[in-house]
Protein backbone atom coordinates (compact mmCIF):
# COMPACT_ATOMS: atom_id res chain seq x y z
CA UNK A 1 0.00 0.00 0.00
CA UNK A 2 2.83 2.42 0.99
CA UNK A 3 4.72 1.66 -2.34
CA UNK A 4 1.30 2.08 -4.22
CA UNK A 5 1.01 5.38 -2.50
CA UNK A 6 4.48 6.39 -3.42
CA UNK A 7 4.05 5.54 -6.72
CA UNK A 8 1.22 8.04 -7.27
CA UNK A 9 3.05 10.90 -4.97
CA UNK A 10 5.85 10.40 -7.52
CA UNK A 11 3.66 9.88 -10.51
CA UNK A 12 1.57 13.30 -9.53
CA UNK A 13 4.94 15.16 -8.93
CA UNK A 14 6.28 14.71 -12.56
CA UNK A 15 2.60 15.13 -13.84
CA UNK A 16 3.14 18.82 -12.46
CA UNK A 17 6.45 19.39 -13.22
CA UNK A 18 5.65 18.80 -16.60
CA UNK A 19 2.61 21.16 -16.60
CA UNK A 20 5.04 23.33 -15.13
CA UNK A 21 7.36 23.36 -18.12
CA UNK A 22 4.46 23.59 -20.78
CA UNK A 23 3.69 26.80 -19.52
CA UNK A 24 7.43 27.84 -19.55
CA UNK A 25 8.03 27.03 -22.72
CA UNK A 26 4.51 28.29 -24.07
CA UNK A 27 6.00 31.37 -22.31
CA UNK A 28 9.73 31.14 -24.13
CA UNK A 29 7.84 30.10 -27.42
CA UNK A 30 5.82 33.47 -27.33
CA UNK A 31 8.21 35.69 -26.07
CA UNK A 32 10.96 34.50 -29.23
CA UNK A 33 8.29 35.16 -31.24
CA UNK A 34 8.74 38.99 -32.76
CA UNK A 35 6.19 41.27 -34.26
CA UNK A 36 5.11 40.67 -38.04
CA UNK A 37 5.66 43.70 -40.04
CA UNK A 38 3.10 45.77 -42.09
CA UNK A 39 2.06 43.68 -45.56
CA UNK A 40 4.19 40.73 -44.27
CA UNK A 41 3.32 37.18 -42.93
CA UNK A 42 4.98 34.71 -40.66
CA UNK A 43 5.09 31.45 -41.61
CA UNK A 44 3.38 28.79 -39.22
CA UNK A 45 3.95 25.49 -38.84
CA UNK A 46 1.69 23.58 -41.13
CA UNK A 47 1.20 26.59 -43.74
CA UNK A 48 1.90 26.23 -47.61
CA UNK A 49 2.22 28.61 -49.72
CA UNK A 50 -0.88 28.13 -51.60
CA UNK A 51 -2.39 28.62 -48.81
CA UNK A 52 -1.07 32.18 -47.65
CA UNK A 53 -1.55 33.13 -50.90
CA UNK A 54 -5.17 32.47 -51.08
CA UNK A 55 -5.85 33.96 -47.68
CA UNK A 56 -4.32 37.38 -48.79
CA UNK A 57 -5.81 37.68 -52.09
CA UNK A 58 -2.47 36.94 -54.04
CA UNK A 59 -1.48 34.13 -56.67
CA UNK A 60 1.14 31.60 -55.84
CA UNK A 61 3.36 33.17 -58.50
CA UNK A 62 2.61 36.55 -57.03
CA UNK A 63 4.09 35.68 -53.95
CA UNK A 64 6.85 33.72 -55.67
CA UNK A 65 8.16 36.88 -57.45
CA UNK A 66 7.77 39.21 -54.68
CA UNK A 67 9.72 36.83 -52.37
CA UNK A 68 12.20 35.54 -55.04
CA UNK A 69 11.42 32.02 -54.21
CA UNK A 70 12.52 29.66 -56.47
CA UNK A 71 10.60 26.73 -54.79
CA UNK A 72 7.27 27.19 -53.49
CA UNK A 73 7.41 23.56 -51.29
CA UNK A 74 10.53 25.73 -49.67
CA UNK A 75 9.05 27.47 -47.12
CA UNK A 76 10.16 27.59 -43.60
CA UNK A 77 8.83 28.37 -40.11
CA UNK A 78 8.99 31.66 -38.86
CA UNK A 79 10.46 32.70 -42.26
CA UNK A 80 8.88 36.35 -43.51
CA UNK A 81 6.43 36.31 -46.78
CA UNK A 82 5.90 39.51 -48.29
CA UNK A 83 2.11 39.55 -48.97
CA UNK A 84 1.89 43.01 -50.58
CA UNK A 85 3.78 44.68 -53.21
CA UNK A 86 5.59 47.68 -51.82
CA UNK A 87 6.03 46.19 -48.01
CA UNK A 88 9.21 46.36 -46.77
CA UNK A 89 10.76 44.52 -43.42
CA UNK A 90 14.31 45.80 -40.89
CA UNK A 91 16.44 42.47 -40.48
CA UNK A 92 15.35 43.24 -36.85
CA UNK A 93 12.13 42.31 -36.64
CA UNK A 94 13.78 38.86 -36.56
CA UNK A 95 13.21 36.21 -40.46
CA UNK A 96 14.07 37.56 -43.52
CA UNK A 97 12.14 38.62 -46.47
CA UNK A 98 14.31 38.95 -49.61
CA UNK A 99 12.31 39.98 -53.17
CA UNK A 100 12.03 40.79 -56.53
CA UNK A 101 10.85 43.38 -58.62
CA UNK A 102 7.29 44.04 -57.05
CA UNK A 103 4.61 42.72 -59.31
CA UNK A 104 1.32 44.91 -59.44
CA UNK A 105 -1.51 42.45 -58.50
CA UNK A 106 -5.14 43.03 -57.23
CA UNK A 107 -5.15 44.47 -53.75
CA UNK A 108 -5.45 41.80 -50.94
CA UNK A 109 -7.86 40.90 -49.19
CA UNK A 110 -6.92 41.98 -45.32
CA UNK A 111 -8.01 38.94 -42.82
CA UNK A 112 -8.23 40.90 -39.51
CA UNK A 113 -6.12 39.35 -36.44
CA UNK A 114 -7.91 37.19 -34.27
CA UNK A 115 -8.45 39.02 -31.08
CA UNK A 116 -8.43 37.12 -27.99
CA UNK A 117 -12.15 38.18 -25.31
CA UNK A 118 -11.83 36.58 -22.38
CA UNK A 119 -14.91 34.69 -22.04
CA UNK A 120 -15.07 35.02 -17.87
CA UNK A 121 -13.67 38.20 -16.34
CA UNK A 122 -11.41 38.11 -13.43
CA UNK A 123 -10.91 40.87 -10.86
CA UNK A 124 -7.27 41.50 -9.85
CA UNK A 125 -5.18 43.62 -7.04
CA UNK A 126 -2.16 45.30 -8.09
CA UNK A 127 0.62 42.58 -7.40
CA UNK A 128 3.18 45.63 -5.58
CA UNK A 129 3.24 49.25 -4.66
CA UNK A 130 5.35 51.20 -7.11
CA UNK A 131 5.31 53.28 -9.74
CA UNK A 132 4.06 51.77 -13.36
CA UNK A 133 7.21 52.25 -15.49
CA UNK A 134 5.85 50.76 -18.51
CA UNK A 135 2.25 49.76 -19.45
CA UNK A 136 0.99 47.19 -21.70
CA UNK A 137 0.98 47.56 -25.58
CA UNK A 138 0.54 44.38 -26.62
CA UNK A 139 3.09 44.20 -29.40
CA UNK A 140 7.24 44.75 -27.47
CA UNK A 141 5.53 44.57 -24.02
CA UNK A 142 3.33 42.53 -22.79
CA UNK A 143 2.39 42.90 -19.66
CA UNK A 144 3.30 45.68 -16.87
CA UNK A 145 6.49 46.80 -15.49
CA UNK A 146 5.84 48.43 -11.41
CA UNK A 147 9.24 49.89 -10.21
CA UNK A 148 10.09 50.21 -6.54
CA UNK A 149 13.02 48.90 -4.02
CA UNK A 150 14.62 45.64 -4.03
CA UNK A 151 12.55 43.66 -1.32
CA UNK A 152 9.20 45.27 -2.11
CA UNK A 153 6.49 42.73 -1.13
CA UNK A 154 5.32 40.88 -4.21
CA UNK A 155 1.75 39.57 -4.12
CA UNK A 156 -0.86 37.45 -5.75
CA UNK A 157 -3.38 39.29 -7.77
CA UNK A 158 -5.84 36.37 -7.47
CA UNK A 159 -6.31 33.98 -5.87
CA UNK A 160 -5.09 30.37 -7.47
CA UNK A 161 -2.66 27.73 -7.69
CA UNK A 162 1.06 27.80 -8.04
CA UNK A 163 2.19 26.18 -11.80
CA UNK A 164 5.60 27.28 -11.59
CA UNK A 165 8.40 29.03 -8.93
CA UNK A 166 11.52 29.07 -10.45
CA UNK A 167 14.33 30.85 -12.72
CA UNK A 168 14.14 28.03 -15.96
CA UNK A 169 13.31 31.02 -18.36
CA UNK A 170 15.86 33.39 -19.59
CA UNK A 171 14.60 36.84 -19.45
CA UNK A 172 12.45 36.37 -16.34
CA UNK A 173 14.77 35.68 -13.76
CA UNK A 174 12.88 34.33 -10.51
CA UNK A 175 9.61 34.07 -11.84
CA UNK A 176 5.92 33.09 -10.57
CA UNK A 177 3.74 31.61 -12.41
CA UNK A 178 0.02 31.59 -10.90
CA UNK A 179 -2.84 29.61 -12.35
CA UNK A 180 -6.60 30.99 -11.96
CA UNK A 181 -9.83 29.84 -12.66
CA UNK A 182 -11.33 30.60 -16.22
CA UNK A 183 -8.60 29.97 -18.31
CA UNK A 184 -6.22 32.98 -16.54
CA UNK A 185 -2.41 33.21 -15.44
CA UNK A 186 -0.73 35.15 -14.17
CA UNK A 187 2.98 35.88 -13.98
CA UNK A 188 5.80 37.92 -11.40
CA UNK A 189 8.62 37.74 -13.00
CA UNK A 190 12.35 39.26 -12.05
CA UNK A 191 11.74 38.76 -8.60
CA UNK A 192 14.76 38.79 -5.79
CA UNK A 193 13.28 35.80 -4.16
CA UNK A 194 9.88 33.54 -4.18
CA UNK A 195 8.45 32.73 -1.28
CA UNK A 196 5.43 30.07 -2.41
CA UNK A 197 6.42 26.54 -4.55
CA UNK A 198 4.59 24.69 -6.87
CA UNK A 199 1.66 23.47 -6.06
CA UNK A 200 0.44 25.57 -3.04
CA UNK A 201 -3.04 27.46 -3.08
CA UNK A 202 -2.43 31.26 -2.82
CA UNK A 203 -4.98 33.83 -1.71
CA UNK A 204 -5.69 37.37 -3.39
CA UNK A 205 -3.01 39.53 -1.73
CA UNK A 206 -0.99 36.73 -0.06
CA UNK A 207 2.99 37.97 -0.56
CA UNK A 208 4.39 35.47 -2.57
CA UNK A 209 7.76 36.92 -3.82
CA UNK A 210 10.15 39.91 -2.92
CA UNK A 211 10.68 42.53 -5.75
CA UNK A 212 14.49 42.49 -7.09
CA UNK A 213 16.25 42.64 -10.44
CA UNK A 214 17.27 38.85 -11.51
CA UNK A 215 17.55 39.03 -15.23
CA UNK A 216 16.74 42.51 -15.46
CA UNK A 217 19.26 46.00 -15.41
CA UNK A 218 16.56 47.36 -13.29
CA UNK A 219 14.51 46.55 -9.73
CA UNK A 220 10.92 45.98 -10.26
CA UNK A 221 8.41 43.71 -11.28
CA UNK A 222 7.15 42.82 -14.42
CA UNK A 223 3.70 41.14 -14.44
CA UNK A 224 1.52 39.43 -17.28
CA UNK A 225 -1.89 38.20 -17.46
CA UNK A 226 -2.61 35.91 -20.18
CA UNK A 227 -5.89 34.15 -21.04
CA UNK A 228 -6.15 31.04 -22.82
CA UNK A 229 -2.13 31.28 -23.77
CA UNK A 230 -2.70 35.23 -24.66
CA UNK A 231 -1.06 38.23 -23.35
CA UNK A 232 -4.37 40.69 -22.18
CA UNK A 233 -3.77 44.53 -20.95
CA UNK A 234 -3.84 43.71 -16.69
CA UNK A 235 -5.20 47.05 -16.01
CA UNK A 236 -8.71 46.24 -17.75
CA UNK A 237 -9.10 44.00 -14.10
CA UNK A 238 -7.15 46.26 -11.94
CA UNK A 239 -8.60 48.96 -9.98
CA UNK A 240 -7.53 52.49 -11.14
CA UNK A 241 -5.09 54.16 -8.64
Amino acid sequence: MSAQFALTASLISRLRRIASVGIVLLLAACASTPPTPEGFYRVQRGDTLTRIARDNGQTVRALMNMNGIKDPNAIDVGQLIRVRSGATASTSSGGSATGGKPQTTQPPVRTPRPTTTPARSISLAWPAEGKLARGFNGSSHNGLTIANTAGTPVTAAAAGTVAYSGSGLRGYGNMIIVRHDGQYLSIYAHNRKLLVSEGQKVTRGQRIAEMGNSDSSQVGLYFELRYDGKSVDPTRFLPKR
